[in-house]
């Protein structure tokens, strides 16, 4: 029988006094499985009861995190959706996050939001590149990662090898919490290692799915033989024992500390391993964190109501034209109608109408504790980045722009529509969708994004929400920089001798426009008392 010391959850807390918030975002490389995840996540813990729709006063509503139009045309996320939902006594605030590299930057913003991450890696493809990016994101703010190895029930690379993988490209231990009993065509099931429970499904004349646990005294169990075939039976005891006395033991500080990640094995559109994960979220994941701020980190345990802003979205309800702020509660107990200070401009606004979320369907908040995430409706009050407090200013640090990697000028195609072309540009600028820069020189705005993508997205935001016909045409510009300098003389007299290629974003702060990076390090080296920045904190 296997030895019990090599069991990964030795370490596994009290259920009975864990704090009742987990809020947790999924990232992935697009295509690994995050959308399908997000909807059994969703329907296993009783937020929805068919995938893809809720319940909600008595209606069916849609209730898929791609809500966006194109988003269901290109079968892709391009915007963070927040979802909570309730489990066992445990609220669950689970961020969707954009897959696609060309929107990462809506993707770090929502991961300064959270306390944990699912990270969703294909079984046939294992580590790629924006799996890569995103998990560096989660170490530069010790994001502990729960990893869910999706699509073993198709054809793809061993477990060992994905394990191996994990554990050398991001220089984590691993610990494996349950193992498939075959893969791909000769997948019969899963084997949860925390409990030695064999779970597996059969199928009835319609289609319909069932699933059954059979409690083992061990992999080596005898029963298992009624339920395996013998080579599903030989390679669960070989590989599952061999993978518990290779791997580290699951250590619930290294976890939360970003140094190990439990690896569960499943297949998100079966099913399979969705209610081992939600379990392992309520189980490990980590309730409300300090978050970074000045003057002072703000403990979750704070009376004082503090929280801020990571996004703005503005149009999900395109009938009522709405302008939603989504704010991660930090300390206090927030409840609906109190009045809070923005950092951006000083003057306290009374929250009325609070919401959270299912997807689109949403319902008042009445309260809401650290960890939550609320939506603010407003009219262009808050910004991303916006910092809010009941009591004395407080700042959260962490949340900033980066400098553009595609620059284009905007052109109408009915040249009547500039006002209505500058309001949706300001919207999404607010939202973090783009950058607008207006130059020192000429008329014509210029937006920056970091993918090309996001063009596409933007053209289709104004042609759908704003009735603007518009192109985009190409930029005498490659990149843009924020200056500072010590000295404001400084400053002014680098301004003016480069007036061509200045600008100003939409705060106002100046920004260099060079034709490329060769152009960029040129003049940076000609003007050694400029600061060349390619990130501006929002405040």
């Amino acid at each position: 029988m296997l030895e019990r010391a090599h069991s990964p959850f030795l370490s596994e807390p009290s259920m009975t006094t864990r704090p009742e918030r987990r809020t947790f975002a999924i990232i992935s490389h697009p295509d690994a499985g995050k959308t399908t995840l997000t909807e059994k996540l969703l329907l296993t813990g009783g937020a929805i009861h068919l995938a893809g729709e809720v319940k909600a006063r008595g209606a069916a509503r849609r209730a898929r995190s791609d809500w966006m139009a194109i988003e269901q045309q290109r079968g892709i996320s391009v915007t963070s959706s927040v979802m909570t939902f309730e489990r066992d006594g445990v609220t669950f605030n689970l961020l969707d996050t954009p897959g696609h590299e060309d929107f990462s930057e809506d993707t770090y913003r929502t991961l300064t939001a959270v306390d944990s991450a699912i990270m969703v890696i294909d079984a046939a493809r294992g580590i790629e590149a924006q799996t890569r990016k995103l998990f560096e994101v989660c170490r530069l703010r010790s994001v502990p990662i729960i990893t869910f190895v999706n699509k073993v029930d198709r054809e793809g690379r061993t477990p060992f090898e994905l394990m191996d993988e994990i554990a050398d490209a991001l220089a984590l231990d691993v610990t494996p919490m349950s193992w498939p009993v075959g893969m791909g065509g000769e997948f019969e099931g899963l084997y949860d290692l925390a409990r030695d429970r064999l779970v597996q499904s059969t199928s009835n004349a319609r289609g319909e799915t069932s699933f059954t646990t059979m409690q083992a005294a061990g992999l080596d169990d005898p029963a298992l033989a009624g339920a395996l075939s013998a080579r599903g039976r030989a390679h669960l005891e070989e590989e599952a024992a061999l993978a518990v006395a290779s791997y580290a033991p699951f250590d619930l500080a290294a976890y939360r500390h970003g140094d190990l990640t439990p690896v569960y094995f499943g297949s998100a559109l079966r099913d399979f391993g969705v209610p081992e994960l939600i379990e392992a979220i309520a189980a490990y994941a980590p309730p409300p964190r300090v978050q970074p701020a000045e003057p002072q980190p703000v403990d979750p345990d704070d009376a004082t109501v503090t929280g801020f802003i990571f996004k703005v979205q503005a149009n999900m309800n395109p009938q009522h034209r709405d302008r939603i702020a989504f704010m991660r509660l930090c300390s206090g107990k927030f409840t609906r109608g109190m009045k809070l200070t923005p950092t951006g401009h000083g003057k306290p606004i009374a929250v009325h109408s609070p919401i959270m979320f299912m997807a689109q369907a949403r319902e008042l908040a009445d309260e809401a504790y650290p960890g939550d995430i609320i939506g603010i409706p407003n009219h262009g009050t808050l910004r991303v980045g916006d910092s809010l407090s009941g009591g004395a200013p407080v700042t959260f640090s962490g949340l900033p722009n980066f400098a553009p990697e595609i620059l284009r000028r905007v052109a109408l195609v009915d040249p009547t529509k500039s006002k209505q072309l500058r309001k949706a540009l300001d919207d999404m600028a607010e939202e973090g969708v783009t950058q607008v820069f207006h130059p020192a020189i000429g008329s014509n705005m210029i937006v920056g994004v970091v993918g090309q993508l996001q063009l596409d997205v933007l053209i289709a935001r104004l042609a759908a929400e704003y009735k603007v016909d518009a192109r985009f045409e190409p930029s005498p510009w490659d990149t843009a920089r924020w200056i500072s300098a010590g000295d404001e003389a400084d400053l002014k007299a680098f301004a003016a001798l480069h007036r061509g290629a200045m600008a100003a974003d939409r705060d106002g702060a100046p920004v260099f426009m060079a034709k490329d990076l060769w152009d960029l390090n040129y003049v940076a080296s000609k003007n050694e008392a400029i600061r060349f920045s390619a990130t501006r904190e929002r405040r």
